[in-house]
Parts: structure tokens; C-alpha cells; sequence
């Protein structure tokens, strides 16, 4: 009988027919992380000046949603090793012998293909560029260099998730701006504080598998200093939007409040003790981050929305 080990690779090097289910694949996809891909993807496209038609819009972000989970996958073989060993990710298709390391690697770098072509073909060469990159940033740049190298993986591999809005931008424009310059700084900045967060309550997990996470590598007292630093200039950046012009001053009240938030419980795990087991202070603070991210974004298209409305109603007169 044929046996897969932890890695997801068949021991005794037979082939078979793929044992997985349609639910194994769409897990490889890391669906949650895709969902925040396309959503930032669409916010930048809307918020870029010019139109799209209405269906090359649905190409672009469908090839993006593909591409961002094709870089899933391919996160999911190299990582397979360490996926075994950590408790929230021991349940994903390749540590739990479902799907294969060599089924999610052809798998990954299929969609990576297929992606970018169509993006290519069907919006602008430029677009379909800048997702190449981004998949061969995340799946090479973070999850086989940066994310076992160094404490400041998160930093610099933040950057793929970051490029998104971007993309959407790009697809709209056919070239970049300092507003979507901005729009990276917002989820760049903003992805140190939410993931130290998670990682001060998974020490255990991350120094197990030899991930050097800030919390190990530096200590608690750091790294709740570090997130105190990227939440205050992510809440600048939020508010970066209005005092360039391209959102209202009622989005930069919204930003304003929910920057503070993210400071207050940054905040609050300065003061969290160092033996306190539970870190629910930094559990909360993992928590609205998510929060804040969506709600920001949420913000820029509803003000985006109400812009446009205004508009509207002004030239009916």
C-alpha cells in the first residue's frame, strides 16, 4: 500500500491517481488569505482614476483571486514540512496525506501560468506582469528565502501581500501612482503588527519548526515594541488617503478612529506580562487588525461610492 509521508511525497516513489478531493484543492488555495486579495485587488481598481469594462474587471480580478491562491499552493509544498509539525496548520491537504507535494506543486505552478497569461492577453502585459512577480515574491522571495532566514521575514515578504491593490490599479491604468503607492503602504505596514501578534501567542509553534519569528529570535519586550511602531504608522498611513486629496475628509475621520483603535490595543500588549500564558491582549490585537484592514479598505470604496452619487445628483441639476 502506498504511504505519503508528512510532506505530502509518496515513500516508496509509486504513481497513482489522485486521492484528493475538490475541497483538498480549494484548501490549498488558502482561501481566507485569497478572499483579502481580491477584495484589495477591487478596491484598487475602482479607486483608480478611468473606467474598465465591466467584464475585462471580472477577468482581472478572477486571475488575480488565481493567482494569489496558485501562490497558496505553492506556499503549501515548500512549507509541508513545517505545516506537520504546528498545531493550526497540521489539518492542511499535504502534512494530513491527502494531497501529494508533487500534486500541489504542478498544481501551484499551473495556476501561476494560467493567471498570468490570461491577465496578459485579456487586460495589459504590464497587470500580468506585476502578478508574476508578486506570485514569485511570495512563493520564492518569502516562503523559500526570507521566511526561515530571518526575524524580519515578515517585513519584507509582506510586500506580496501588499501588491494586490496595486494590480488592481495597474489593470486600470496600465502603470502605478503614489495613490497606489499609498494603498501598498496601508497592508505593508499594517502586516508586522497583525502577524507578531499571532506569532507572540504561537511562540511555541514557531520556535518548534525553527521559524525565526521576531518573538524568538528577539524577545517579547522587542517585539511588543516593534508592533507598537508599525501601528502607529500604519494608522498615519491610513490616513494618507485625504491628505493627498483622492478621499474625503469624512474617510479620514473614519481611518483616524480606526488607527487609534489599532494603537489602543497595541497598546495594551505593552502591558501584558511576559509569563501571562493566555496573551489575550495579543489576541485581541490579532484580531482587529483583520478588522481594521477590511474596514479601511471598506471605507475607501464607500467613500469612492458616495463621491460618485454626489457627483451624479450635482450634474442632474
Amino acid at each position: 500500500m502506498t504511504v505519503i509521508d508528512t510532506t505530502g511525497n509518496l515513500n516508496d516513489g509509486d504513481i497513482r491517481l489522485s486521492e484528493a478531493s475538490a475541497r483538498d484543492y480549494w484548501a490549498l488555495l488558502k482561501p481566507r488569505v485569497m478572499s483579502l486579495v481580491v477584495f484589495t485587488a477591487f478596491a484598487g481598481m475602482v479607486l483608480a482614476p478611468g473606467e474598465i469594462n465591466p467584464f475585462i474587471g471580472f477577468v482581472a480580478i478572477l486571475c488575480i483571486a488565481v493567482g494569489a491562491g496558485a501562490s497558496g499552493a505553492l506556499n503549501m509544498w515548500y512549507d509541508a514540512d513545517i505545516d506537520a509539525v504546528m498545531k493550526r496548520t497540521a489539518t492542511r491537504p499535504i502534512p494530513a496525506g491527502r494531497i501529494t507535494g508533487q500534486e500541489a506543486l504542478g498544481f501551484g505552478l499551473t495556476l501561476s501560468a494560467f493567471s498570468v497569461c490570461i491577465l496578459g492577453l485579456v487586460v495589459g502585459w504590464f497587470a500580468a506582469g506585476f502578478l508574476a512577480f508578486t506570485i514569485f515574491f511570495y512563493a520564492v522571495v518569502y516562503t523559500m528565502w526570507l521566511k526561515r532566514a530571518t526575524p524580519q521575514n515578515i517585513v519584507i515578504g509582506g510586500a506580496a501581500g501588499a501588491f494586490p491593490p496595486m494590480i488592481g490599479w495597474a489593470c486600470v491604468t496600465g502603470g502605478v501612482s503614489i495613490e497606489s503607492v499609498v494603498l501598498f503602504l496601508i497592508i505593508f505596514l499594517w502586516t508586522p503588527a497583525h502577524f507578531w501578534a499571532l506569532a507572540l501567542f504561537k511562540m511555541g509553534e514557531y520556535g518548534a519548526v525553527g521559524v525565526p519569528m521576531l518573538p524568538n529570535v528577539k524577545g517579547i519586550p522587542t517585539t511588543k515594541v516593534q508592533i507598537l511602531v508599525y501601528a502607529v504608522l500604519t494608522a498615519v498611513a491610513g490616513i494618507c488617503p485625504t491628505l493627498l486629496g483622492f478621499a474625503s475628509v469624512g474617510y479620514g475621520i473614519v481611518a483616524l478612529a480606526l488607527g487609534l483603535g489599532f494603537v489602543w490595543y497595541s497598546i495594551k500588549v505593552q502591558s501584558m506580562s511576559e509569563t501571562d500564558e493566555k496573551m489575550l491582549p495579543a489576541k485581541k490585537l490579532f484580531a482587529f487588525s483583520l478588522v481594521y484592514l477590511f474596514a479601511i479598505f471598506s471605507a475607501l470604496l464607500a467613500d469612492r461610492a458616495v463621491l460618485a452619487l454626489l457627483s451624479a445628483f450635482g450634474k442632474g441639476f
